[in-house]
């Protein structure tokens, strides 16, 4: 676990159907599924954070760059989507069988600025702590606890 407090995340579901309440120091946010997959979309679903997660980063990492560079980057919108592929259908993936998930992210930077400084936001973009995890081996540990055990 990370030794910094500010990283826990708690998330409670009863049987309200999929509806997840989620607590990320003191914001209390929902996570649903769509009404097509049996939920009441009451709010984004867990692909949709994680793509929010990917997306904030992005745009946050970018803005305190061009900053610190003194740049004139007004504004930077991150458009993301997830999808699957065959993995037979990727000629530079490692995975050969099944499915693997794709993320096309789009990123609109506006501002003037030259062509050699949107090529180097473009590559610190790839540099995004988010980005970074998800592009390298990630270890979850899982385990049961009791309700008397369980962070509160």
């Amino acid at each position: 676990m990370s030794d910094t407090p500010d990283a826990v995340v708690a998330v409670t579901i009863g049987r309200d159907h999929f509806a997840s309440e989620i607590v990320a120091r003191g914001h209390a946010l929902l996570a649903d599924e769509p009404v097509a997959l049996g939920g009441r979309d009451a709010g984004p679903t867990p692909y949709d954070l994680l793509l929010s997660a990917l997306g904030s980063c992005t745009a946050i990492t970018l803005r305190i760059y061009a900053d610190r560079k003194g740049w004139n980057l007004d504004r930077v919108a991150v458009t993301l989507r997830h999808g699957r592929i065959h993995a037979s259908d990727c000629q530079d993936c490692e995975t050969r069988a099944g499915k693997i998930d794709t993320i096309e992210r789009d990123i609109l930077l506006e501002g003037d600025l030259d062509d050699e400084q949107r090529a180097r936001l473009l590559e610190i973009a790839e540099k995004c702590p988010i980005h970074r995890t998800l592009t390298s081996e990630v270890r979850i540990a899982t385990r049961l606890v009791t309700a008397a055990s369980a962070p509160s």
